[in-house]
Formats: structure tokens, C-alpha cells, sequence
């Protein structure tokens, strides 16, 4: 091994001599342009500050080393350990100043945009925290929005996050643990929740699924939450995710506990339960009466956009009888012509809509709600023109998709979107009946759920009457006491 190799491994304590230490910065993060050397004097004592250029902002350690110059220039001869002692008790007034000892150390503090001061003749380098990173500014959450309540949502920034939780919630027992995952990102994740209102059993388990989570990167939450949901493989999602403040500090005075990421203004809770996404900031900011008759009204859409098209195909290939004979006869005259069945017919259309939609999302703004709508009336009515399905199919599969729509959580509505199509091809195959197999196996499926150890079904299976009081309506204020998970 060269010198020059083993000047930068790991852990190895930093040498004396201010040109090894660059050595080794070089063996370890090599000669990449933005990585700034920066040389002066301090006194008869040659020095380097080193930082990352876009990510620091060393200006205000240099100036303020400038403005000290005249008591480094008191010493007679190089004295580098009064230099550092006197950066770090008088010269560095910055809030975050630490001392460094080895080359792991110091690679941490630069990569996270601290700049270095490092002096000949010491083996201990100083940490000044310059993080320089801009920031998008704190705006509205576009994928949750309300008509009343706070606007703020979550930014890419962890510490500007965490401060917007802070704000609502002023209680010393608010806890903040920080870790690193992912091996080659070294992604900053902070886990918050609040002492003695969180579960410790459900707390002691995430902290180990978050020990073991073998990730070799993380540039979003949802690489975490991969980790840490109960089934891999179930189209219910067991971890919640929000960017708003107001919904996670909710969330943490209920008792759960909240996961922020670095880099994306989607944060984590856990546990999640099934009533949870089908609840809204908004609930808590009208009136309790207005507010469960919309509860009561997602419920409702829930059912309608995960059964009227497979209802519909059930009752139009087996159970005619179940149908008014002046129904009956429209449904025949529509479909008259029309040379596809009533699955196959469903099916086409679902998959147009579902190719719309996805083309709505990913078109720029300017245009894609545009394209979107556009897209939807041409060819639906192009489709019924043409005889390729009914008048009434197009009815059904618009029912549907805006009473997907109606649903507060985006993830919940993609699982339906998938059960949907199951749904339709066990109708085509076996009816009501099968359907109502189908039901009682989602039924068991999800009472077999969890998230982080709690039910996931909890408030209905098991029944907690205490927790009926904000399930499929929310009573007034005084009503409400109890935290989440207390009987």
C-alpha cells in the first residue's frame, strides 16, 4: 500500500502535517473542483479551511479569522494548539463548532456542508457548521390540499421540517433521534415523537427495523418505508406519508411516531391504520357535523370505486332479474351492436382512463389538465359513436374515477385501482357470488394486517369504543380526550 493510499483510510487520526492531511483528503475524495483548499495564516501558523463549494459558505469563518488576526499575530512562534483553542472558544461564534480526529470525521462534516479548519502542527481539525444548501421555499402541500387550514408544507430541507413540527408543538417531551441510512448516500433521518405519549413497544420495534434496514441508498422516503412496512406484498399501504406539518404534529399527539427524510417533504407515520386515509386535516378545522357527513361521504366513495364496475358486470352477464325491466330494456338497446362483453367492455375503458390519467400527471402543467379532459370526452364519446362500448359503461367507469378521486389519500386510491381490476375479472367469471367471496377474503386479508405490531383494522377489529368517537364520524371537541391507542 502507498503512502498516499493509506494517508486516507478509514478511521486513521489526522497527521500533524498540513500538506499529509491534504494527501489524504485527495487519496479519500479525490481531486473533484469543487472541493476547495483554502490556505492562510494564523499568526507564524499555516492553516487550511476546506469545504465543498455550493454546499458551505466558509465566508463568515474566514471573515471572522480575518477580524482575530491581530491575536494570532501576538505569537512569536507556531503554537497550534493555543490557535485552535483560541478559534474555538473566541474566534468561531458560529452555533455549531466541534473538534474532529480522524479522517472518517472529517469526510462526514464535509459532505454534510461544514467547513474544515485545519492547522500545522495539530492532529485536531475544528468543524464549523456553514451549510449553504438553498432550500425550496415553505409553500402550499399540492398533494393535500384543503379549503381551510394551515398552507405550509414540508420542504427537501430535514432541520427546516423538523422546525415546522416544532412550532406547533412546544413540549419539552418532543424527541428527535438522528441516524444515517443508506450506504452510500449517507441520507440524515430523523425520528420524532413525543415521550409518554408514544407506544415504547412500538417505538423499540421501529428503531429495529430501522437498525436493520440494509439500504444501499435512500433519496426518498419511500425507500425506508419499503423497509419497515409489516407485508410486502399487500395492495394496503401500512405506513402513512403526509407533507403537511399540521397532520404530522396531529399525528404525534396522538401518539404515533413520524420518520423525515432528507430530501423530500414526504414524512413517515407509524403506525397507520386503515381509518387514518380516510381521514382529513380538514375534518378537524369545520364544524364535527359537516364534518362527518364528508367522512361519511368517502366511505361511500371507497365502496363505489372499488365495486360499480365489477357490480355492473355481475348483474349484466348473470343476474339480469336483479335489474327494473325499463333499465333492463335501455342497458339491451345500448348494448346492441356493441361486440364486446361486459368485462371486456370495462376493461378497455378502465385501461383508457387509467393511460389519460397517467398522461395528465406527466405532461407539463401548461397543458396536461388540458389533454386530460379533452382526451376523456373525445373518446368516450368517439368510443359510443363508434359502437365499441355502451353509453352506460362509459357512466359507470366515470362514477368510478371521480369517486377515486374523492378519497384523501393518494395511496389508498392507487390500491383500489388495482383491486378494481381483480374485482371486474371475478365478476366476469363468477358473479355476485364470487364477488362476495372476493370480499370476505379482502375482509380477512385485512384484519391480518399491521403496521409496526398495532392492528391494522384497530377501532373495528379489534373494536375499541373509545376510538368510535373519530372513525366514520367526529364528534364535537369536548367529545375528544383521549389519545390515539388508550381505551
Amino acid at each position: 500500500m502507498t503512502q498516499l493510499e493509506h494517508a486516507g483510510a478509514p478511521g486513521e487520526k489526522l497527521p500533524a502535517s498540513l500538506s499529509a492531511f491534504v494527501e489524504g483528503m485527495q487519496a479519500r475524495l479525490g481531486t473533484s473542483t469543487d472541493i476547495i483548499y483554502r490556505f492562510l495564516t494564523l499568526g507564524p501558523s499555516p492553516a487550511a479551511v476546506v469545504f465543498i463549494e455550493g454546499m458551505a459558505d466558509p465566508d463568515s469563518v474566514i471573515q471572522a479569522i480575518h477580524e482575530d488576526a491581530s491575536l494570532f499575530g501576538e505569537f512569536t512562534e507556531p503554537q497550534p494548539e493555543r490557535c485552535r483553542k483560541l478559534l474555538l472558544e473566541r474566534t468561531l461564534t458560529l452555533g455549531k463548532v466541534g473538534e474532529i480526529h480522524n479522517y472518517t470525521e472529517v469526510e462526514t462534516e464535509i459532505l454534510a456542508g461544514n467547513t474544515i479548519i485545519v492547522i500545522e502542527g495539530s492532529v485536531t481539525a475544528l468543524s464549523a457548521g456553514t451549510e449553504a444548501l438553498k432550500q425550496r421555499a415553505v409553500e402550499d402541500a399540492s398533494s393535500q390540499s384543503v379549503v381551510r387550514g394551515p398552507r405550509e408544507g414540508f420542504t427537501e430541507s430535514l432541520r427546516e421540517n423538523t422546525a415546522l413540527v416544532r412550532r406547533r408543538i412546544q413540549n419539552p417531551k418532543l424527541r428527535i433521534e438522528s441516524r444515517k441510512l443508506g450506504k452510500q448516500t449517507q441520507t440524515d433521518v430523523a425520528v420524532m415523537y413525543i415521550e409518554g405519549n408514544a407506544d415504547p413497544v412500538v417505538l423499540q420495534e421501529l428503531r429495529r427495523r430501522l437498525d436493520e434496514a440494509d439500504l444501499d441508498s435512500v433519496l426518498e422516503s419511500n425507500y425506508i418505508e419499503e423497509m419497515i412496512q409489516d407485508k410486502q406484498y399487500s395492495p394496503f399501504p401500512t405506513v402513512y406519508n403526509t407533507e403537511r406539518p399540521d397532520v404530522t404534529a396531529s399525528a404525534l399527539l396522538e401518539g404515533r411516531i413520524a420518520i423525515l427524510t432528507e430530501g423530500t417533504p414526504f414524512v413517515l407515520v407509524v403506525p397507520a391504520l386503515l381509518v387514518q386515509f380516510f381521514q382529513s386535516s380538514e375534518d378537524y378545522y369545520q364544524r364535527s357535523d359537516f364534518a362527518s357527513l364528508v367522512r361519511l361521504l368517502r366511505y361511500f366513495c371507497f365502496a363505489v370505486a372499488l365495486l360499480t364496475p365489477s357490480f355492473y358486470i355481475a348483474i349484466t352477464t348473470f343476474h339480469q332479474e336483479m335489474i327494473p325491466t325499463t333499465l333492463l330494456i335501455s342497458l339491451i338497446g345500448q348494448r346492441e351492436g356493441i361486440p364486446f362483453p361486459a368485462f371486456l367492455e370495462a376493461f378497455i375503458m378502465e385501461i383508457t382512463f387509467e393511460v389519460l390519467r397517467e398522461a395528465g400527471i406527466r405532461l407539463p402543467k401548461s397543458i396536461g389538465q388540458s389533454v386530460s379532459i379533452v382526451g376523456t370526452l373525445v373518446i368516450g364519446q368517439a368510443a359510443v359513436d363508434a359502437g365499441l362500448v355502451s353509453a352506460a359503461m362509459v357512466i359507470v367507469v366515470s362514477i368510478t374515477a371521480i369517486a377515486n378521486f374523492a378519497l384523501p389519500a393518494f395511496n389508498v386510491g392507487i390500491s383500489v385501482r388495482m383491486l378494481r381490476f381483480v374485482l371486474m375479472a371475478i365478476a366476469a367469471s363468477f358473479g355476485l357470488f364470487g364477488m362476495i367471496i372476493a370480499l370476505i377474503i379482502l375482509g380477512l386479508h385485512l384484519c391480518s394486517l399491521e403496521s409496526v405490531g398495532v392492528p391494522y383494522m384497530t377501532s373495528f377489529a379489534p373494536t375499541r369504543w373509545q376510538s368510535q368517537k373519530d372513525t366514520f364520524v367526529r364528534l364535537s371537541r369536548r367529545a375528544m380526550k383521549k389519545y390515539f391507542g388508550q381505551n
